[in-house]
């Protein structure tokens, strides 16, 4: 850790097919000359080699610079969310819940990297860095973000959740400036033409005194909320179309493809359908999976280009989620790094957005 009418032509593997135009596609190489470190080059491989890492004696160590506790940065890039300001980069929860969408040996080097001690010295550093907010997976998973409240930590929570009955619930345990649909939960429910299931869960959240958002990995189901004028604050908008299966006829839309998935296909022409939906709501967007899950990280030259992408292609009131596996090296710095250089909005282009 999104989009109308462009053909999802081929997933994105290892090696991305070349674009005349970076900004065409993302992940593509341009002529952008920031230095490769091969910051993230490990996650593409990760898969392969996890296994002997997790089986091998004592328990993963995070090594530099991933170690040394950055300096406290100045403000990044930010939106308004109701009455909150959000850095236009928000931290992820998929690597610290061990969800790598690269099969079960890369979630377990994650699992087991992320105890509870390195997920609050995460949330830590990424305060220091400038980042405001952090969006978690579920409130039953939250003695963390208690542990970093109690050391001291202010950023800003929102979660998701899908169950109007226990929203009551979930906020008194986090107390989050907001509660979101789940996307693959949305995407579902849509499928099976219960759109209202959402609907409940949006004025469930409102009346529980906090922002409500919806979050999907199609972009239909973003577009009809939008169309149908909902009360809804906020989306959470994947970059990439992971549940097409759910969807009657979706993947007959897809040709084939005649490459390996590694768990999930990303098609390389997904972003260009979301990003168009998110340039059309008039609601604040957080697109995630703007990195493919990992797929768009074969070097730092690349990374920085999916940044560029979402940064060019959103609006400036939106703002991108992206998940953080900071064992080798220092994501969070890399990251905000790339959130300046791209995401800062001209005053021009402020007023424009309103």
């Amino acid at each position: 850790m999104i989009q109308p009418e462009h053909p999802c032509t081929s997933p994105i593997t290892t090696s991305l097919p070349k674009a005349a135009d970076s900004l065409a596609r993302p992940g593509t190489p341009s002529a952008d000359t920031a230095p490769d470190t091969g910051r993230r080059r490990f996650l593409a491989g990760l898969a392969g080699v996890a296994a002997p890492a997790v089986l091998g004696a004592g328990p993963a160590r995070a090594q530099t610079p991933a170690s040394q506790t950055p300096a406290a940065g100045p403000p990044l890039p930010s939106i308004q969310l109701g009455e909150h300001r959000v850095s236009r980069l928000v931290a992820g929860a998929n690597p610290l819940s061990g969800y790598s969408y690269q099969g079960p040996h890369t979630d377990r080097a994650m699992k087991e990297y992320f105890t509870l001690e390195r997920r609050v010295e995460f949330l830590q550093n990424c305060e220091r860095a400038g980042i405001t907010a952090h969006q978690f997976s579920t409130y039953k998973d939250s003695d963390y973000l208690k542990a970093a409240r109690d050391s001291g930590v202010k950023l800003q929570y929102f979660g998701l959740h899908s169950d109007p009955a226990t929203v009551k619930e979930a906020v008194q345990t986090v107390q989050p400036m907001a509660l979101v649909h789940h996307g693959g939960a949305t995407d579902t429910r849509f499928a099976e033409g219960k759109p209202q299931a959402v609907h409940d869960f949006v004025k469930a959240v409102h009346d529980a005194g906090i922002l409500a958002g919806v979050s999907a990995h199609n972009p239909d189901c973003i577009k009809r909320v939008a169309d149908e004028g909902w009360e809804v604050d906020f989306f959470m908008t994947c970059f990439y179309f992971l549940t097409r299966e759910r969807v009657p006829g979706a993947l007959d839309k897809v040709p084939p493809v005649p490459c390996l998935e590694l768990s999930y296909p990303f098609y390389i022409d997904d972003p260009l359908t979301m990003t168009e939906v998110m340039r059309q709501v008039k609601q604040p967007c957080f697109g995630f999976k703007i990195l493919a899950a990992g797929r768009a990280c074969r070097n730092d030259r690349r990374v920085r280009e999916a940044f560029k992408f979402a940064f060019t292609n959103i609006k400036p009131t939106d703002a991108v989620i992206v998940g953080m596996f900071p064992r080798f090296v220092d994501e969070i710095q890399f990251n905000v790094q790339a959130t300046r250089d791209y995401g800062t909005v001209s005053s021009r282009k402020a007023a424009e957005a309103g």
